[in-house]
């Protein structure tokens, strides 16, 4: 069936030269399941329903419209930035959806249910822009993800708003001060498995404190992630030698709130930590050092350092709970030049060299 999609690729069809057909996040994801790595399953959704679906926004008058307006806007004037993407945002949100798009994604989403087993599944919609996630760009976050959304009406509600987040003030105000055209970047969108996250992070393949590369640091909380990305909580440090792959530092913080999904509500909610958890450690040593051991093999997949986001699915016993939901390039200490010490070689050579040794993963 998939060959036949033209709005549709599932992860598996995809790697990371899709970038022009899926943005950067779904095509990173493809290249990651097909390495091997435990990515939770799902389909993108392609840049040409996208710019198709602003064809049919063009017949109503509204791609001219929304070119007009953008155009004249001062980035620096915060309030005419927030207004003028609200009306744009609407704008796009209005637009009937061509119905062959709708009818491919709703034919993914139940494939999607089939093959996990489960009526309606919970997903994430994730924007995935086309300068996204590669190394010499910055546009990553500055789109929209959904989170815990299920059964088709949802699915395509928020399609639709990833869609429109290509509109953010955010995304707007980046590309006017960095001269890129508004129209020179495309949006896709990646619909993916929830993971029923009891703890997550993210984890860099070098020591963001000062770029030691051969240590790999990984932050931790309880739930969901977007309690650490909102700063409402001080995640779990752990620091993991990369040769040795022991534990050599670990910060086991307070942690008063988490994001969670509260199944009565239907809905995420942020909350406190019952207090038996707030001292406890959100990885156990065993869950540290498979991501570790994973972080290790991505960094070594890509070339790079990287910066990965993970999750441990409280309904799935170890190691199958630990997943990876996103990796990009590491942007800070990558791309300081690296001097030569020894011979011809740096010190981040002489590093890697010894980091990036062949091991074995033991087998659970």
């Amino acid at each position: 069936m998939s060959n036949k999609n033209r709005y549709i690729k599932w992860f598996e069809e995809l790697d990371k030269d899709s970038i022009p057909k899926v943005g950067g996040k779904a095509a990173n994801l493809g290249e990651m399941i097909n390495a091997g790595f435990p990515i939770p399953p799902g389909f993108a959704i392609t840049i040409d329903a996208f710019e198709e679906f602003l064809e049919s926004a063009r017949r109503f008058g509204k791609k001219a419209k929304i070119v007009e307006i953008i155009s004249k806007i001062d980035p620096k004037n915060t309030q005419e930035l927030e207004d003028t993407s609200a009306f744009v945002r609407e704008i796009i949100e209005a637009t009937p959806v061509p119905e062959e798009i709708v009818e491919e994604i709703r034919r993914a989403y139940q494939e999607l249910c089939r093959k996990i087993g489960i009526e309606d599944v919970a997903v994430a919609v994730r924007s995935s822009a086309t300068a996204e996630d590669v190394p010499d760009a910055s546009f990553a976050g500055q789109q929209d993800t959904y989170l815990w959304i299920s059964r088709f009406e949802g699915v395509m509600k928020h399609v639709v708003k990833c869609w429109s987040s290509l509109y953010s003030p955010r995304a707007i105000a980046y590309r006017a001060t960095k001269g890129f055209s508004h129209w020179d970047v495309s949006i896709g969108v990646a619909v993916q498995k929830m993971v029923n996250s009891r703890s997550s992070g993210v984890m860099f393949t070098l020591n963001p404190t000062h770029g030691d590369e051969s240590q790999i640091v990984i932050e931790a909380s309880w739930g969901l992630g977007e309690a650490i990305v909102s700063g409402s909580v001080t995640p779990d440090r752990f620091v993991v030698d990369k040769v040795t792959m022991e534990i050599v530092e670990r910060t086991v913080s307070t942690k008063l709130y988490w994001t969670v999904y509260d199944p009565d509500k239907g809905s995420v909610i942020h909350g406190e930590v019952p207090e038996e958890l707030r001292e406890e450690p959100s990885l156990t040593d065993q869950e540290i050092i498979r991501l570790a051991e994973i972080g290790k093999k991505i960094e070594k997949h890509y070339g790079t350092p990287q910066d990965i986001e993970w999750a441990i699915d409280d309904d799935l016993p170890f190691p199958e709970n630990v997943f990876i939901t996103q990796s990009r390039p590491e942007t800070v200490w990558s791309k300081k030049k690296k001097e030569p010490v020894i011979g011809k070689k740096s010190g981040y050579d002489l590093i890697m060299n010894r980091a990036l040794t062949r091991y074995k993963v033991p087998k659970s």
